[in-house]
């Protein structure tokens, strides 16, 4: 998976800016997909947006609060 997401590049000629407002098919299309589905895509979105410094996993971080 590592080396598809490398290669990876976007098809302008597929691209399109519309209206906020407009009525769209993509929620659907992704609470149709399983779980892991929409797991792989973040993450081939994360390696895009990043690149070769999105290698390492996505870290959690805990504070505490005096209350």
């Amino acid at each position: 998976m590592d080396k598809e997401l490398i290669d990876i590049k976007m098809d302008k000629k597929f691209f399109s800016v519309v209206s906020l407002s407009d009525k769209s098919d993509d929620k659907d299309y992704w609470l149709h997909r399983n779980p892991i589905e929409r797991m792989q895509h973040i993450e081939v979105l994360r390696r895009i947006n990043y690149g070769h410094s999105a290698t390492s996993r996505l870290q959690r971080i805990l504070e505490f609060t005096e209350g």
